[in-house]
């Protein structure tokens, strides 16, 4: 299958045929009601609920706080750029694409993409993994698990998300409102108790120095904020799914900042609440803290609800995180930059059944294999340098090459947010600490598969002399 030129993808038209269809036979049958549910269901997942504890302890008190208001900024100023690519190039793979078109189709541009899938195959599943190990961390609240168990059961939800995920996207989008149901209500659950039983010395008891800003205060924030800006990626999970989204060019930036502004309220407001219910040196080594803070305000039966509730939030973040990874190899695949197989379609439910099983079952040994900080912090340690400081600047080389003004999305005070998420994203990769090492050395195996591949296959940078230009005035 051909795949659009560069002025088919600067103007967004992966148009929509008579039976709401993508050319590429996927379905656009995801409002913006539904794609902010998928968001905010993979923003929230398990996260807030089991790094909490973390950053109060990485931070020393309640100052902690500053760690989730920094994730939100970064989360916001990146939230530009993903809006602007998203609008311009509303198709299935979202960074993929972005990275592909923007650092050049049959250049550079070939690399970076392979680089994301590359990583992306590990990463992904990785996200998948963290999620399902966190269900099963906090299912030792209703009931003492062996580590088998433990294992057992983060590997059968896995398997359970994919037999949920094996349908239409219509039918998935309206599973996604129903989980988004449940997910709001544990977050305003917490919320109400927290605030109707506040005690405000307790919430902001600083301990002495709490505010005394040096090199260890910082280096203090950068490893709180590994843990609280993982809490918040999701924003952008509806930009993988572009090639289903209604209107793109519209509701991916509205799905993306909504979601966002939505949950960074949520967010500091959970925090402050459960703060002014359990003292945070107890709070920063309790493993299960949104129980544990309900179980203070209600008794232990209710705190077994809140248990269930987080499992359900698990449960759902799962379900988004994988559903969204499932297009980025079959994308890849239908560019001829990947396994040929990744890019079949089921014949009746239409969508990348092979790349979901895949993926899934990548997921599941990973979830069996690592424990919960070590999945957290690989995932930055991956993703950071080619996805988010990749797009930071691909999307500054987009605009000298299309020009602003063929961008449904433009983001505002150009080139800043896209500048400050460099930076932001480089500074956050030096706190993965030992991580960061692998981080590089999977981005280096990368580059030499690549190569291998690219001699193998007679493509750029080892085309014969003379194809680069002709394949460049085709383009044109």
């Amino acid at each position: 299958m051909t795949t659009p030129d560069k002025k088919d993808a600067a103007q967004a038209v992966v148009s929509a045929g008579p039976a709401g269809e993508d050319r590429t036979g996927l379905e656009r049958g995801l409002g913006l009601k539904e794609a902010v549910a998928l968001n905010m269901i993979e923003i929230v997942g398990i996260g807030p609920f089991v790094v909490s504890s973390l950053v109060i302890k990485a931070m020393g008190g309640p100052q902690a706080l500053f760690a989730w208001i920094g994730g939100a900024i970064l989360a916001v100023i990146d939230g530009f750029v993903w809006a602007e690519l998203g609008a311009a190039m509303p198709r299935a793979g979202g960074t993929y694409i972005f990275l592909r078109e923007a650092y050049g189709p049959e250049r550079l541009g070939r690399l970076m993409s392979f680089l994301y899938v590359w990583q992306i195959f590990l990463a992904g599943p990785l996200s998948v993994a963290s999620a399902s190990i966190g269900f099963a961390n906090y299912t030792r609240y209703l009931y003492p698990l062996t580590k088998i168990q433990g294992k057992a059961l983060s590997g059968g939800l896995v398997i359970l998300l994919v037999i949920l995920l094996y349908r239409r996207i219509k039918t998935i989008g309206r599973i996604s409102l129903l989980l988004w149901v449940g997910v709001i209500a544990t977050l305003l659950w917490l919320i109400w108790g927290g605030v109707t039983h506040f005690d405000r010395k307790m919430a902001f008891d600083f301990p002495p120095g709490a505010f005394h800003i040096s090199s260890l205060w910082f280096a203090a924030l950068g490893s709180a904020m590994v843990k609280t800006v993982y809490t918040y990626w999701g924003y952008y999970n509806i930009c993988n799914l572009g090639g289903e989204i209604r209107e793109p060019e519209r509701n991916i930036p509205r799905g993306i900042f909504l979601s966002v502004f939505g949950i960074a309220v949520l967010y500091l407001a959970l925090q402050v609440s459960i703060l002014g219910v359990v003292p945070w040196r107890e709070a920063q080594n309790s493993p299960s803290l949104a129980s544990l803070a309900i179980e203070r305000l209600y008794g232990h039966t209710a705190a077994q609800l809140m248990t269930v509730m987080v499992l359900w939030i698990a449960l759902a973040s799962v379900f988004s995180v994988l559903l969204g990874y499932s297009r980025v190899p079959y994308a890849a695949a239908l560019d001829g930059n990947f396994f040929r197989i990744f890019g079949r379609i089921h014949p009746t439910k239409r969508f990348p059944h092979i790349s979901l099983l895949g993926l899934g079952a990548l997921a599941f040994l990973l979830s069996i294999f690592l424990d919960l900080e070590t999945a957290i912090t690989g995932i930055l340690a991956l993703r950071l340098l080619v996805q988010f400081v990749g797009q930071a600047i691909g999307v500054m080389l987009l605009r000298k090459r299309w020009g602003s003004q063929r961008l449904p999305f433009r983001m505002w005070l150009y080139p800043l947010p896209a500048i400050l998420t460099i930076l932001g994203c480089a500074w956050l990769f030096w706190q993965t600490g030992p991580a960061r090492k692998w981080g590089l050395l999977e981005i280096a195996v990368g580059i030499v598969a690549f190569l291998i591949r690219a001699r193998m296959m007679r493509e750029w940078p080892f085309q014969p002399s003379g194809t680069a230009a002709t394949e460049a005035a085709a383009n044109s």
